[in-house]
């Protein structure tokens, strides 16, 4: 793909045990209130700022298109089921593939979707095998917390079970 992402794939992978204050409301804003859950925010300084806060309990990085038409399968729906493509329709899209190149261009974000019925988040499983390295360093030390690029997509199937 010639293009790059204009998004950032954001998994909590920390609870909240020993959290603080203003650290669990950086997270409710980034829509990520629970450990193993998943969001896709667009790139901007204000949002890489919260990213930058909350590093120590999240990892992030650039998804690629078969990433976020996965991602958009495991979103529920407020009431139940999961994001179809026949609900995606109703939302005024001509299909998920072309609801998930709209977030990845961030000409559409899952927050201005909430108010149609879609949960701004998905809910995902621990990776299966779990992690490889320690949750308490940095990506770039050997760790598996902060930014990790491209290897976002690794860590999403993992934890998908796909």
């Amino acid at each position: 793909m010639s293009e790059e992402a204009k998004c950032y794939l954001v998994i909590r992978i920390k609870g909240s045990v020993k959290a603080r204050k203003d650290h669990l409301d950086t997270l409710r804003m980034l829509n990520l209130s629970r450990a193993n859950w998943a969001t896709i925010i667009p790139k901007t300084p204000s949002y890489e700022g919260m990213l930058k806060k909350v590093e120590h309990m999240v990892t992030w990085g650039e998804p690629n298109l078969k990433t976020i038409k996965t991602f958009l399968r495991k979103v529920e729906i407020m009431g139940d089921g999961t994001l179809d493509d026949e609900y995606v329709r109703k939302l005024g899209f001509e299909s998920l593939e072309d609801l998930a190149r709209r977030i990845y261009n961030a000409e559409v974000t899952l927050s201005s979707l909430r108010e149609k019925g879609v949960k701004p988040y998905a809910r995902l499983h621990p990776p299966r095998g779990g992690f490889k390295k320690t949750i308490k360093k940095h990506f770039s030390a050997g760790g598996e917390y902060g930014y990790r690029g491209e290897k976002i997509n690794e860590l999403f199937i993992k934890m998908a079970g796909i």
